[in-house]
């Protein structure tokens, strides 16, 4: 037992060695990276996040952070996997669903089993188009038809943690065993990076859903119910900050060997240090900062340190296989994943020097 960060530590540097080491072979959509994930089960990763009932350590939101910061430095694709994983596990924690959470929660904390979430099409940004995933009353339970969009790792979940919207616009937010009659799962996306997520769509045909396997709802935003707590809109920018920190760490190495690179690398360190600082006193201390200021600047970090990573590595980090080719475009999903308009809006008017975006 390591419920604590600190004493958890050891066994963090050592998981983050064996994901660093394996890293380079997940790259294609048939890359699943289910040894890495395997590992994590077997260091008691997934006890983390979650309350002592189901075996977890229930850890504070800085020290996930901290360790989010590690496992993405060492292996992107695995880490962007685990925060679906985990996304999907705290909804089901938060519902009042004691069934559903019986059925899933001990296996998933323990790792024995791999669940995911695809919510992205219940955003408000989807308000004014039609459902994609519309549900229908069944007696007591429901039906699902559509699909859901950006659901990574569906074709090695059991169960996925997803909504439909109701015709009277009222949605809800169910557990979806992958295994029902009428749920089909295409081929995941090619993605130019992380595409070892095996990130895709997910189809439903009339699929049933039994009135034990609704978590929230039916409510007006269904989203809104059990988003509490968790790192929230943290997540991504520190997993930007996790991916800076590997680049900045060959942008150091050369540094060694070539003085000119060292004021370079002292001044992006420097950088790093105070974004690492404000995301963990947004984690400390909620609603202290601006989240989207905290995400821009995870951003700059991220496409700046990886493109200084490829500058310093030279011919070299061009070559196919190299670590800084493939984090200068793995730095540009962040970019697209969950990316406020706000934050786009003030890269685009930084990058074209505009002074500013008039929404049409």
């Amino acid at each position: 037992m390591n419920g604590h960060f600190d004493d958890y530590s050891p066994r963090l540097a050592a998981l983050c060695q064996n994901l660093k080491s394996r890293s380079d072979r997940w790259r294609s959509v048939d890359d699943w990276p289910a040894e890495s994930l395997a590992l994590c089960g077997e260091a008691d990763l997934y006890r983390w996040f979650h309350e002592a009932r189901w075996g977890g350590w229930e850890w504070a939101e800085a020290d996930v952070i901290r360790g989010y910061l590690q496992l993405s430095a060492a292996c992107l694709n695995t880490t962007f996997i685990i925060t679906q994983r985990t996304a999907a596990c705290l909804r089901l924690e938060r519902s009042e669903n004691e069934a559903a959470k019986q059925r899933w929660l001990p296996d998933l904390v323990a790792g024995h089993s791999f669940a995911t979430v695809g919510i992205s099409h219940l955003t408000t940004s989807r308000q004014h188009l039609a459902p994609v995933m519309k549900a229908e009353r069944d007696g007591t339970g429901f039906r699902l038809t559509g699909s859901s969009p950006w659901v990574t790792g569906a074709a090695h979940a059991t169960m996925i943690v997803t909504g439909a919207t109701l015709d009277d616009g009222t949605q809800i937010l169910v557990t979806l065993p992958t295994d029902r009659p009428g749920v089909s799962v295409p081929r995941p996306l090619d993605l130019i990076g992380l595409s070892a997520s095996a990130t895709g769509s997910v189809a439903c045909e009339q699929v049933r859903i039994e009135a034990d396997e609704v978590l929230f709802g039916p409510l007006p935003q269904v989203m809104q119910a059990g988003a509490g707590g968790g790192t929230g809109g943290l997540q991504t920018s520190t997993l930007a900050l996790g991916l800076s920190r590997a680049a900045l760490d060959l942008v150091a190495d050369e540094a060694r060997r070539r003085e000119p690179l060292q004021p370079i690398s002292e001044t992006f360190e420097r950088r790093w240090e105070g974004a690492v600082e404000h995301l963990l006193g947004a984690a400390r201390e909620p609603g202290s900062r601006d989240l989207a200021e905290i995400r821009r600047e995870a951003n700059d970090l991220v496409l700046q340190s990886t493109q200084a990573a490829l500058a310093a590595a030279k011919g070299t980090g061009y070559v196919a296989g190299h670590g800084a080719g493939k984090w200068a475009v793995e730095a540009l999903f962040f970019l697209v994943w969950s990316c406020p308009f706000g934050v786009i809006q003030s890269h685009l008017c930084d990058w074209s020097a505009a002074p500013t975006i008039v929404n049409d």
